[in-house]
């Protein structure tokens, strides 16, 4: 498939950047608005916890859908998405740690050491910062490509953390974080399925040239 030229992908970037910053422009024109209900804390945590989910998953199907459509372009937003991942995380954090718990340590303590959601959460957004933090072309460089590759790996613990938190959370209708469940676990299979292929055809390629040696 033929590339897009660089100026068109490069202004796409621009629609993407606005389209992402939706959720976010949505609950700020409803707080303005009186549009969060009766208990705005709760909207506000559930709806960035779900778009934190949502772009976790985006950002980690742009590999296989890139390799299955052939638009290598895509690469080029994955970046983003994993920011606005984190960002929303962030938000969804500060949301409970600003306005549900007013910044109380140990109060804050308590519910990481008896709540075992509010745990699987935080490790999903402490799993995110070294990721967010390292995601520049400079960190890139002084790290080198295999290991900054590794440590980019702490995407999946992330998702799966947040899956985690999602289920422990509601407890009754379990049906959307299973969703969410059942994609990551797809996004997953694809990988170990790749990888097992790519390990299959070094290993013949070994033996060819074992054979062509002999």
């Amino acid at each position: 498939m033929k590339p897009l030229p660089e100026k068109f992908v490069r202004a796409l970037k621009v629609p993407v950047f606005l389209l992402c910053l939706g959720p976010a422009f949505v609950l700020t024109w409803k707080g303005f608005h009186d549009g969060l209900g009766a208990n705005p804390i709760d909207i506000i945590t559930r709806t960035t916890g779900r778009w934190t989910l949502t772009f976790l998953l985006i950002t980690l199907s742009v590999t296989p859908v890139r390799k299955l459509s052939g638009l290598t372009w895509l690469i080029r937003f994955r970046r983003m998405l994993g920011l606005f991942a984190f960002f929303y995380g962030s938000l969804h954090l500060m949301t409970y740690v600003w306005l549900d718990k007013f910044f109380n340590v140990h109060e804050m303590l308590h519910d990481i050491a008896k709540r075992r959601f509010i745990t699987a959460g935080m490790t999903a957004w402490f799993l995110m910062l070294p990721l967010a933090l390292t995601s520049t072309t400079g960190w890139i460089r002084r790290m080198g490509g295999k290991r900054w590759q590794k440590l980019h790996r702490l995407i999946y613990f992330s998702a799966a953390a947040g899956v985690v938190h999602f289920i422990w959370l509601v407890k009754a209708d379990l049906r959307r974080p299973f969703t969410y469940g059942a994609i990551l676990a797809a996004l997953l299979a694809y990988r170990v399925i790749a990888w097992l292929i790519l390990r299959a055809r070094a290993r013949r390629t070994m033996a060819g040239q074992q054979i062509a040696r002999a």
